[in-house]
């Protein structure tokens, strides 16, 4: 046990004792299942940094590539701009300092322009979650993907080490995309939020089972990267934002943000089961919020905490649902920033 884990661990017992008698128990409570369950190492072993990307294999790639069958292309990603919802107090700002930034060079009298951002970029619209983003604390220190803790000696605020996304990033994804339709399956567009469980709002794993089917897909499968629509990402609808008003989009926004329909934690454990290569959807967290249960953000804690199974959301699937494309050529790469929590981008659809 280094240094900075047992300064934790003490830190704890007596935080504890302080606390004992004036606090709630969940104020002290702590999870030991990763420790009791044992979920270090990953099926990758040790030393893996990468998770769920570590799914794709020639054979996979090829038997994908096979899915491109018009030789259309669909973006995925969502505009970002300073105006877009963002969870909690994140925000995207950005501004292009100079006009022109630099210049001029030489007799043709070149000027430039670049850009200045601020922003949370692993989890700000469009956004991976890789490695560091979602841990548990337990009685030994906040416990990350395959036995990394928040404590360690290599993880810092300057960056997170072995947790950072760019080991996945030396990977990325190339497989079979799933989108599945929940709102034919319910028949509602947007579906709602969840006020308890069995509300229509959580899509559970005999709802994925049926999605399949309905949609005429064949079974999920290893290293699949399945996809979620459930109508709620068109509060904040792509091509139709910049024409709301500011009082419009302020509403909008706190709509899109009280909540969501999603995978419950049923679903979840379902395409676990099948070995899926990444999960993702139209909503800030792909699951359910509330969920099936009474842990927040369950799936995101069984999903990639424990087995390394990366999410992406707030995904853009307009075209592939005009063109009612449901299987398709899926590429994506986080971005190789050393030691973030994940990354922005515009994955693609090829089919």
């Amino acid at each position: 046990m280094n240094a900075r884990r047992e300064i934790f661990r003490l830190s704890l017992i007596a935080g504890a004792a302080l606390l004992l008698g004036t606090q709630s128990p969940a104020v002290r409570a702590v999870n030991d299942e990763p420790l009791k369950d044992k979920w270090a190492p990953s099926e990758w072993g040790a030393k893996d940094m990468a998770g769920s990307a570590n799914r794709r294999s020639t054979q996979s790639v090829l038997a994908a590539m096979k899915l491109v069958k018009t030789g259309k292309v669909a973006t995925l990603g969502k505009i970002y701009q300073q105006d877009a919802p963002g969870f909690g107090s994140r925000g995207w700002r950005m501004v292009i300092p100079g006009l022109p930034t630099g210049g001029p060079f030489g007799p043709q009298a070149l000027v430039y322009n670049d850009e200045y951002l601020a922003t949370e970029i692993g989890q700000i619209g469009t956004q991976f979650d890789g490695p560091g983003h979602i841990g548990v604390i337990t009685s030994k220190g906040m416990f990350f993907y395959n036995g990394h803790f928040l404590e360690d000696e290599d993880v810092g605020t300057y960056g997170l080490g072995p947790l950072g996304v760019e080991h996945v990033g030396q990977l990325g994804f190339v497989c079979r995309g799933v989108l599945l339709d929940a709102t034919a399956l319910r028949k509602m567009n947007p579906l709602p939020i969840a006020k308890k469980k069995g509300d229509p709002g959580i899509i559970t794993d005999k709802d994925v089972e049926a999605m399949v089917k309905n949609q005429g897909l064949a079974p999920i499968g290893e290293g699949d990267c399945v996809f979620l629509y459930t109508g709620h990402g068109d509060i904040w609808h792509p091509s139709k934002w910049n024409s709301y008003s500011a009082e419009e989009k302020q509403k909008r926004i706190a709509q899109f943000n009280a909540g969501e329909p999603g995978f419950g934690i049923s679903a979840c454990e379902y395409l676990a089961s099948k070995k899926i290569a990444l999960w993702g959807g139209d909503t800030w967290a792909t699951e359910a919020v509330p969920g099936e249960s009474d842990q927040p953000f369950e799936c995101h804690i069984k999903m990639m905490t424990k087995r390394g199974l990366w999410n992406l959301e707030n995904l853009d699937f307009s075209q592939l649902l005009a063109d009612k494309t449901y299987e398709f050529l899926f590429a994506w790469a986080p971005l190789k920033m050393k030691g973030a929590t994940g990354s922005p981008g515009n994955p693609i659809a090829m089919y």
